[in-house]
């Protein structure tokens, strides 16, 4: 019996992501432990390209099984917490790499710019509360954005036309206004999308 179109599509689709996924797993797991294992690169550099590997690993953790998992099984059920889950995860991992990106530029602007007080400057206790606060800020957004989402009325038909939980496919699905919703999507995610650059 021979496989159709759409299988054999699926079968190239699902070996693709999962070869991406696992090369992401290992490149980034071999740099964090390159990176623990290596004295000499216990450095501000290396310490926040650490937390863009564990970010990126988690990242990827957040949303590729549910994709790999939507490949095998045509009618993929999720709960409506593990939606609202996946929402929070995703956000939050998301928006920390992208502050985590604004705060590395900014530790090489420092190098650049003032190379003899460098180390001054960027000294541990420094370098962990600009991690920390990267995290925090990713937390706190995406927690934002879980609470005014599980507040909204759902009706009609629960399905959500996108590989994971992202919240602007959820938001089409609410019965009740989504106007907050949009504000703060276009706001503080334009806010934090900007401040980088």
């Amino acid at each position: 019996m021979g496989l159709t179109k759409d299988h054999r599509l699926q079968q190239v689709l699902f070996t693709i992501f999962l070869l991406l996924y696992v090369a992401c797993l290992l490149g980034n797991g071999t740099i964090l432990a390159v990176i623990l294992a290596e004295p000499r690169l216990h450095t501000p550099m290396y310490f926040f390209l650490g937390n863009l590997s564990c970010l990126d690993i988690c990242f990827s953790t957040a949303t590729v099984p549910t994709v790999l998992s939507g490949l095998l099984i045509k009618h993929q059920s999720i709960s409506f917490i593990g939606c609202l889950t996946q929402l929070h995860f995703f956000h939050f991992l998301g928006c920390s790499e992208t502050v985590l990106l604004g705060v590395m530029a900014c530790d090489r602007y420092v190098a650049i710019c003032n190379p003899l007080r460098y180390t001054v400057i960027m000294n541990k206790w420094a370098c962990v509360t600009l991690a920390g606060a990267t995290w925090a800020i990713g937390f706190f957004y995406a927690l934002m954005h879980t609470v005014v989402t599980s507040q909204l009325c759902f009706c009609g038909p629960k399905f959500v036309s996108h590989l994971f939980c992202d919240i602007k496919p959820l938001l089409m699905l609410a019965c009740s206004s989504t106007t907050l919703n949009f504000i703060l999507l276009k706001l503080v995610t334009g806010s934090i999308a900007i401040w980088p650059g």
